[in-house]
């Protein structure tokens, strides 16, 4: 790799052995991945755990004081865990503690404390053609194909080295030839419902694996959470990081833009056996229908999909049986505070909670065994909790498994 004279000095220990091994492992990932360059970066999204900190840079926690702050605009993604409802979540004292420990830690060295899978939902726009280091999530997939930013799925260590650095790799989604559809996705069905969505993302993951799909003939004009959805079920599925819809997303104006001119890999449909597919495959581990567990907000929940959940709630009452847990943001739960929405949701037997995704931070109530949910994400990893069977359908569906205590849903 080219090095400058600046980032040769930190390899050589001019701003102190931390930012010397931060430095280290970037060449050193540089090189594996044949990067031909550092490039820099003011857009750094990772998980500052200090499981990960101590052993990374060889330090005793009594050493942690003289830690360098970040170069990088930082921002933490999601905890596992709400630390102020953690007692609701089946974990221990001990992991609470971990955590609230790991949060200061990371505050005290400059990273914004988002705690969110969805930094743009909070406050973490970036631009087309900004050069970002985040964490693998599917925020990745979202901030890639509908922004036009450019990142890289990377890990805990590499986002940490970034933000002490200010750098990262150019290389894979930086280069511009590398960011080109792979796979025409024409879409046959009315694609228009969440739920279809969902359905769209994690069918074509499951075909495309590490491709670029480009979904054609979109009839309908998706808005946030529908993008928001499609990232997080076609992540799921998949190692896909980029996805184009011509007239919609960022790089592809048409057609052509998307394929830069070339000639797709490959030529795949969805349409209604596909839709039916997906949802056979995202239910295929489920044949209880007493559910015990209702979660909702994976990614997690925006304003308008509470404002949703709230009007499917009303005059209603959870089940005696079944814990509701609807996932939001930290920073749009006091939104959600001011504008009514915790209290509706609390006064009809669910709980608003943030920060936390029981898939990821493989937390969920005590006992429960079957969860009903709106996200094919949650779907597709909570079926790897033991024990516990999985529903997958509409927000509507999952509202009145939590009511009556029996999951009705079905495709339409």
């Amino acid at each position: 790799m080219k090095l400058t004279i600046e980032e040769q000095a930190i390899v050589g220990g001019s701003e102190g052995t931390v930012r010397q091994k931060a430095m280290e492992l970037l060449v050193h990932y540089g090189g594996a991945v044949d990067a031909e360059k550092l490039i820099d970066t003011n857009n750094v999204c990772g998980d500052i755990r200090l499981a990960t900190v101590l052993p990374m840079f060889n330090l005793e926690p009594s050493e942690l004081s003289g830690f360098p702050t970040v170069k990088a605009y930082s921002c933490q993604m999601g905890t596992g865990l709400d630390s102020e409802q953690w007692q609701l979540q089946g974990v221990t004292q001990e992991q609470y503690e971990e955590q609230i420990a790991d949060e200061a830690f990371a505050a005290s060295i400059g990273v914004n404390q988002l705690c969110t899978c969805v930094p743009y939902l909070v406050g973490n726009v970036p631009v087309k053609g900004e050069h970002c280091a985040w964490i693998k999530s599917s925020a990745v997939v979202y901030i890639n194909s509908v922004l036009g930013a450019r990142t890289n799925g990377e890990s805990s260590e590499i986002t940490i080295a970034a933000m002490l650095t200010g750098k990262t790799p150019y290389w894979g989604l930086h280069l511009p030839e590398n960011r080109l559809g792979t796979h025409l996705i024409n879409v046959e069905w009315e694609v228009k419902s969440a739920l279809d969505w969902e359905l769209l993302g994690y069918y074509t993951g499951q075909l495309v694996k590490t491709g670029k799909p480009v979904f054609y003939s979109i009839q309908h004009v998706p808005n946030l959470m529908r993008l928001k959805g499609l990232s997080a079920a076609l992540q799921a599925a998949s190692e896909c990081e980029l996805f184009h819809i011509p007239g919609i997303t960022a790089e592809a104006r048409n057609l052509n833009e998307a394929f830069g001119g070339k000639q797709p890999l490959d030529v795949l449909r969805f349409g209604k056996a596909e839709r039916m597919l997906a949802f056979d495959m995202l239910n295929a581990c489920a044949h209880d229908r007493t559910v015990d567990w209702v979660i909702l907000g994976c990614p997690p929940c925006s304003l308008e999909e509470l404002g949703e959940i709230c009007r499917l709630l009303a005059g209603r009452k959870v089940h005696g049986n079944v814990r509701l847990w609807i996932v939001t943001p930290r920073a749009l739960k006091t939104v959600a505070d001011r504008t009514g929405y915790t209290r509706i949701i609390s006064e009809a037997g669910g709980v608003l909670i943030s920060d936390t995704c029981p898939a990821e931070g493989r937390v969920k109530p005590q006992d429960a065994k079957v969860v009903a949910t709106n996200s094919a994400k949650q779907a597709h990893c909570l079926t790897g909790l033991p024990g516990l069977q999985c529903w997958f359908g509409s927000t509507a569906d999952c509202i009145t498994a939590a009511v009556t205590g029996k999951w009705q849903g079905e495709l339409k």
